[in-house]
């Protein structure tokens, strides 16, 4: 798994043994999301370090189910390729390198906000890009850049987040970037995961998107095709 997923890889997404892989991982992780007695049950039963990162993950999850609405409005929903995980972890780096933001909460925020810019949609209050800026803040952080360019984007979200405290304090710099208490915590949980573990991101960005639809159930935008869940599972 570790070497199928080796972010070097320059593919343009993470190959479909990966994505299946990762798809059985997040669906468990829905289910304890959403069924606290069966996590209760299940959690102490893990190894320690098992059971201490799914906690993690399991926190940022419930702090953005807790921040999105239950019953968005109806949207057309738009899909594409995120870039390679070496090439989006170059582009992490180099913004740590020139603005002193860590890159695992770069990556964080670019994974919140849109799967790694698997979803291309512009925000229902008009953020746009992978990183999800509003025009005026573009204006004033973007450098110039293309706001739906990735690598212009996480520039812009490092200059934007060094100028609003990071990484003297990344809960205050987060909070400029998204005034909720519950999107801070979600992206620092991930930010964290992502620190201690390479391979944490790399997870991550093999996830399938899911979106929540006006009728409040999810739908999974990307990943595996249904006849290769149906097959995986004979």
């Amino acid at each position: 798994m570790w070497q199928r997923a080796d972010p070097s890889l320059e593919a343009p997404s993470a190959p479909p043994d990966v994505q299946l892989w990762a798809l059985h991982q997040q669906r468990l992780l829905l289910l304890l999301r959403d069924r606290a007695a069966v996590a209760e049950a299940v959690l102490p039963r893990l190894p320690a370090a098992l059971r201490s990162s799914t906690r993690e993950t399991l926190a940022a999850m419930a702090d953005l189910r807790r921040l999105a609405p239950a019953h968005p409005p109806r949207r057309r929903w738009k899909v594409g390729p995120p870039l390679a995980a070496g090439r989006l972890l170059a582009l992490y780096r180099q913004a740590q390198r020139r603005f002193h933001v860590a890159w695992p909460v770069l990556a964080a925020v670019n994974f919140v906000e849109t799967g790694f810019n698997k979803l291309r949609n512009d925000s229902i209050a008009g953020a746009k890009g992978p990183m999800q800026f509003m025009p005026s803040t573009w204006r004033a952080y973007g450098l110039g850049g293309d706001v739906q360019d990735p690598r212009d984007a996480i520039l812009g979200a490092a200059n934007y987040l060094h100028a609003a405290g990071a990484p003297a304090s990344y809960r205050r710099a987060l909070y400029a970037y998204n005034p909720s208490s519950l999107y801070v915590d979600a992206v620092l949980r991930y930010a964290r995961r992502m620190r201690s573990s390479l391979r944490a991101f790399l997870s991550y960005y093999s996830w399938s998107v899911f979106v929540r639809t006006s009728a409040g159930k999810l739908r999974r935008l990307t990943g595996p095709d249904e006849a290769t869940v149906v097959n995986s599972h004979r």
